[in-house]
C-alpha cells in the first residue's frame, strides 16, 4: 500500500510500554515518516533482550505533532500532558444513582 504525503511527511513518536503492568517507559525517539518509523521500531524490537520481551515490555509507535529528533525525556512529558488533556475533555461516566426504595420492588 502506497504511503501518503501525510504519511511520509508526518512524524511518529514511537514508544515502550509494559503490556503486563501497563506502565509506559516513555517516548524513545520522534521519527519523521511513518516508513522510518516501521523501520526504527523493527529495529528495536530486534536489539530488545528476551527477558525484557518477556516481562511484557513492548515497542509501539503513534503519530504525533513534535518534531523528528525531539528528546526523548521532553517527548515524555509532552506526551503526557497531550494526554491528560485529551482525558480530562472527556465526558465523564454517569453512574445512575439508586434509591433504597426502587432497589425494593415487590
Amino acid at each position: 500500500m502506497p504511503l501518503t504525503r501525510d504519511d511520509a511527511s508526518a512524524s511518529y513518536a514511537i514508544i515502550l510500554h509494559n503490556v503486563r503492568t501497563y506502565r509506559s517507559a516513555g517516548v524513545v525517539v520522534v521519527v519523521r515518516g511513518k516508513q522510518r518509523a516501521e523501520t526504527t521500531l523493527k529495529e528495536f524490537q530486534e536489539a530488545q533482550s528476551s527477558s525484557d520481551h518477556h516481562e511484557g515490555w513492548r515497542y509501539f509507535f503513534e503519530k504525533t505533532e513534535m518534531a523528528a529528533g525531539t528528546d526523548p525525556g521532553e517527548a515524555t512529558d509532552l506526551r503526557q500532558a497531550d494526554l491528560e488533556l485529551r482525558e480530562s475533555k472527556e465526558p465523564q461516566e454517569i453512574k445512575p444513582i439508586i434509591s433504597p426504595s426502587s432497589s425494593n420492588h415487590k
